[in-house]
């Protein structure tokens, strides 16, 4: 769950490696000392959750919100300094597609999203301070005729799905953001009622709501502080994650929710071969930050329908695949709760190379330029590239729910670029699973039977 944030002198050019010494915010290379178990300090909880992502936070809130659970939450790094950090915070429907395996979560997540920026304005707080919450509303644009009919015929589906949505021809788009050049072959699906958040603010703010349960010890933390093994019982039950400096008892439940990191990280735990392969894989990507950048003014956060293609692919990436990068890029943009400018959006599979490609900066920008001549005209000026690993599972699918031969054991990862918009309607189902509580989405679709490698 590993980003990077790099920060530049202004003007740079993104095709030059001249940059200053970047800041590198995110996992530590943690050096585990050879200490026995038994010297470990131990302590007991109900449920113990791997990784402090927006994922592993939000499941740790729903359990302390809806039960009298006591909750621990566990990271190698620290909160945000993955994926979650790295990304543009929209919680937008614009791009999934009604009837699909991920639509109901995606729908009950962002609905959860509402009720929560609703009720911080119902205790007289403003949910813009609070979680960078803004209904910007979301335009899906294309360019070509292919792009328009499909545009048009996704309107109509989402609208009839329950979402309110409309087609918008070239006048219609353009009047809505007249910094777009984009021709007048162009359109849009819109959707009005799409929000975006900034993913810091919004986990400062879980965090404390966290934290409130700490005085009757019902939540606890232990960050840089790396997983090592799973400790089991003579009969196979689980019943405690070994750290590099403390050994945590899960009396009911323990949790992977460790982004990118996740695959890896059970077989790793476990240390045998009893595992089905999950086939959760890092997909890294650059996102430009322009800091104060008033040169462009954006009404709504926009996305190219190239986008859709680039989130899922139905393979996994071979080792040629990976030695090519499989490299794709679709524009993104939106301007955060501070003003900045984000344009995305790239995916490569690198495994977890943390490095600045500086081809990819180049093609971000240069793709932003094809809708925006103000970007054609200028050098950037850059002061942040993020940089993030996406937890990708090739079916498109996040993964969640019990693990097969690991009793108490439940994995939610997967998410790819949509971890963000589903975390809450994630929490929830987990929750309810540990809690046995009835289902609100059906978590059949998300199940690692049958999709394991």
């Amino acid at each position: 769950m590993e980003s990077i944030i790099a920060r530049s002198s202004l003007g740079i050019n993104l095709g030059s490696p001249k940059w200053r010494r970047p800041i590198r915010i995110g996992r530590p290379r943690s050096t585990v000392a050879s200490v026995s178990s038994s010297a470990l300090p131990k302590s007991e909880h109900d449920v113990v959750v791997v990784g402090a992502g927006i994922i592993g936070l939000s499941i740790a809130r729903q359990l302390l919100l809806t039960s009298h659970l006591s909750v621990a939450v566990v990271d190698s790094g620290v909160p945000c300094s993955g994926a979650t950090g790295a990304g543009q915070g929209y919680i937008w429907m614009a791009h999934l597609t009604p009837g699909s395996s991920t639509w109901e979560l995606s729908m009950r997540s962002k609905q959860l999203w509402q009720e929560l920026a609703e009720s911080i304005e119902g205790k007289g707080l403003d949910p813009l301070q609070e979680l960078g919450w803004k209904k910007t509303g979301s335009l899906l644009i294309g360019r070509t005729s292919e792009d328009l009919a499909m545009l048009e015929e996704r309107a109509k589906l989402l609208s009839q799905a329950g979402v309110t949505a409309e087609y918008l021809p070239s006048t219609s788009l353009l009047s809505k953001e007249p910094a777009l050049d984009v021709g007048m072959e162009a359109g849009a699906a819109f959707l009005p009622d799409d929000c975006q958040l900034d993913a810091f603010q919004t986990v400062a703010f879980i965090r404390k709501g966290n934290e409130h349960y700490a005085s009757d010890g019902r939540y606890t933390e232990f960050y840089n502080n790396p997983a090592i093994s799973i400790l089991r019982s003579e009969n196979g039950m689980v019943e405690a994650i070994q750290t590099s400096h403390n050994i945590l008892y899960c009396k009911k439940s323990l949790v992977i929710a460790a982004g990118a990191w996740s695959g890896s990280l059970m077989q790793s735990l476990v240390k045998e071969d009893v595992l089905p392969r999950v086939p959760v894989k890092p997909r890294k990507g650059h996102l430009l930050v322009l800091e104060n950048f008033n040169e462009i003014h954006l009404n709504h956060g926009l996305m190219e329908v190239g986008y859709i293609g680039h989130q899922v692919t139905n393979l996994l990436p071979t080792e040629d695949d990976s030695k090519k990068n499989m490299t794709s890029i679709s524009m993104t943009a939106t301007v955060d709760m501070n003003g900045n400018l984000l344009l995305g959006s790239s995916r490569q599979f690198t495994g977890f190379n943390r490095e600045i490609d500086y081809s990819i900066t180049k093609r971000i920008w240069d793709r932003a330029g094809e809708f925006f001549p103000t970007l054609r005209a200028m050098s950037p000026k850059l002061n942040q590239i993020r940089i993030g690993h996406r937890p990708y599972m090739p079916d498109g699918k996040p993964v969640i729910g019990p693990v097969p031969g690991m009793p108490k054991v439940l994995l939610a990862s997967g998410h790819e670029g949509s971890g963000l918009c589903m975390a809450l309607g994630t929490a929830e189902m987990v929750s309810d699973m540990i809690l046995g509580n009835t289902e609100k989405v059906d978590s059949a679709p998300f199940s690692i039977q049958g999709r394991s490698s």
